[in-house]
């Protein structure tokens, strides 16, 4: 299917300069964004809990907000997710992750005659030989020598200052062979809901929240370095792919075009505070992939008809083959955009950010392939031309010297 008319060449490196400016503009704004003000990341990155929960009645996000702080939780983050069946859904998310702080768990440790500097003549059914917390601090883990009895084990927990979970099998006796005791405590999630329910009342507040998720500090700063050496890694390998495929000269131009929508696509997202999430590295991980696509689509065609147009300037040569491949690119685009737009419409939560990346990364991929990586190629055929073309002049004086 031909959108424009076959045989017509359109003068796309006339406009080289302006197209080049503002991709250098883009890609410097999005540099000084990501230092100042910096990614805002979301749970995933950062660390924190998340609860999300639909109220049962009409509540805004600032009484919400209001209602967590007074809860004792720090800079809350109150975002309001859209839901035809209700209005008042939000997600919640705080920095506090664990609901046991060292001391806290410490104490456990002393209560079970536990660690070093244990108090000494604990019960045998309440010493315990063995004693983990979950990264959460929501799970007490202790193991015994003998048959535990749950009743001093909890009157133990408790002293110890921990608030249990309710729940008529908690503690619990999860291996009777190893004398294995899980303890399930309240956890951020459960303190924050709580919380709410005090603040705005039973009424409203629902007693379970749909959903609960906490990350660590920890985890989170290996899940930032492991999305960040992922898009470099990926970049990497496609530079030396395009270089075993056509040659050296063309490589930078994919790179820099990978680099400068990845850029892109992250400094938007800075620009309207939208959280920086694993969704999103995702979608600018995909972004990459199909930015290079589009550019090897044009590069083949370039290298196509370099053959058959030995004499013409490869500026030229650039015009022919992405007028050529434009009805492909827009018919291609198109078809994605159709798609992401009706998620980013319809969608919520990560399929939403996921959409939005989606069509800023198509956006600025399709222009890539035309106006970053085909005049990057051009001037490093002109720059390997010129050496070519030195060179050739220095040995002239030599060859005439042996003839």
């Amino acid at each position: 299917m031909e959108l424009f008319k076959p045989g017509r060449t359109y003068d796309f490196m006339g406009q080289r300069v302006f197209w080049i400016v503002l991709s250098i503009s883009l890609i410097v704004l999005s540099c000084i964004l990501m230092i100042y003000p910096g990614p805002n990341y979301g749970t995933d990155f950062k660390g924190g809990t998340e609860v999300e929960i639909a109220f049962t009645g009409t509540v805004d996000a600032n009484t919400v907000r209001t209602a967590v702080e007074r809860s004792h939780f720090v800079a809350p983050d109150v975002v309001q997710v859209v839901d035809a069946n209700n209005e008042s859904h939000f997600l919640i998310r705080v920095q506090e992750v664990s609901a046991l702080d060292d001391a806290r768990k410490t104490a456990v440790e002393q209560a079970f005659c536990h660690g070093n500097g244990a108090p000494q003549g604990c019960a045998p059914e309440a010493r315990a030989s063995e004693v983990k917390f979950s990264a959460g601090g929501d799970k007490i883990s202790a193991r015994f020598d003998v048959t535990p009895n749950l009743e001093m084990i909890s009157a133990a927990v408790r002293s110890a200052g921990v608030s249990f979970r309710a729940s008529d099998t908690n503690p619990q006796l999860v291996n009777p062979r190893d004398h294995r005791v899980e303890i399930q405590v309240r956890s951020k999630g459960d303190e924050l809901v709580e919380g709410l329910r005090k603040e705005l009342g039973a009424e409203l507040v629902p007693e379970r929240p749909l959903r609960v998720e906490w990350v660590g500090p920890k985890a989170g700063k290996q899940l930032r370095d492991g999305a960040r050496n992922s898009v470099a890694i990926a970049i990497v390998f496609i530079m030396l792919y395009l270089a075993f495929r056509f040659d050296l000269r063309f490589a930078p131009g994919v790179v820099l075009a990978c680099v400068h929508d990845a850029l892109v696509v992250i400094g938007v997202f800075i620009l309207f505070k939208k959280e920086i999430t694993l969704s999103t590295i995702a979608a600018v991980l995909t972004v990459v992939g199909y930015s290079m696509n589009d550019t090897i689509v044009v590069y083949d065609r370039i290298r196509e008809n370099l053959g058959k147009h030995k004499k013409k300037a490869f500026a030229d040569v650039i015009n022919i083959s992405v007028s050529e491949t434009l009805s492909r690119t827009i018919l291609t685009s198109g078809a994605t955009m159709l798609s992401v737009v009706a998620f980013a419409i319809w969608g919520t939560g990560v399929i939403k950010d996921f959409a939005i990346a989606m069509i800023i990364g198509i956006v600025a991929g399709t222009y890539s392939s035309i106006y970053v990586a085909a005049p990057l190629t051009e001037w490093i055929d002109g720059l390997l031309a010129r050496s070519n073309q030195g060179k050739t002049v220095a040995k002239a004086p030599r060859a005439a010297r042996v003839t």
